[in-house]
């Protein structure tokens, strides 16, 4: 059951997701932690098809010169209560132009999407159990927003005036 979505339909995740590094990396597209990016990036640049993953505490000015290099750029939710990972997609779409595709992924829930997608969001890897047919509703819950963020540039009250 596909688990990736965008904000109209279920996806083919093409990249892998690596948690260990002592194995060979395989081959096709992966996503790999930044700081083992920033430790390995000749090698990584090298060998191709390679992108990373943020968590909220990750520096992005020490990647800053090297945002737009990574066609995905997985932004991990560790747990519900952690909302760091908006400002982060924020951030890299307003202060860094990152024009490649930010992933939500870890502890992606249905309620969280619609706010997700305002931030910057391109694709959602849903946590494990969550049916993609009933996520993709949730897109629909707010249908014209109050307050501006990166999807919508002004605020309602300006819109309607």
């Amino acid at each position: 059951m596909p688990s990736l979505i965008n904000q109209t339909n279920s996806l083919e995740n093409t990249w892998q997701t690596i948690s260990d590094y002592n194995e060979a990396l395989p081959e096709g597209n992966i996503l790999v932690a930044a700081q083992y990016w920033l430790d390995n990036q000749v090698a990584l640049c090298e060998r191709g098809n390679v992108s990373i993953i943020i968590s909220g505490d990750t520096d992005l000015d020490a990647l800053g010169a090297h945002l737009n290099k990574f066609e995905v750029i997985a932004v991990s939710f560790p747990a519900f209560a952690d909302g760091r990972g908006y400002s982060q997609a924020r951030l890299l779409k307003e202060r860094y132009n990152y024009q490649g595709e930010i992933r939500a992924i870890g502890d992606v829930l249905l309620d969280q999407l619609h706010f997700m997608k305002r931030c910057g969001f391109d694709t959602f890897d849903l946590k494990d159990g969550l049916e993609a047919e009933k996520a993709l509703q949730f897109f629909d819950t707010f249908s014209d927003p109050y307050q501006l963020a990166y999807d919508v540039k002004t605020p309602l009250f300006r819109r309607k005036a």
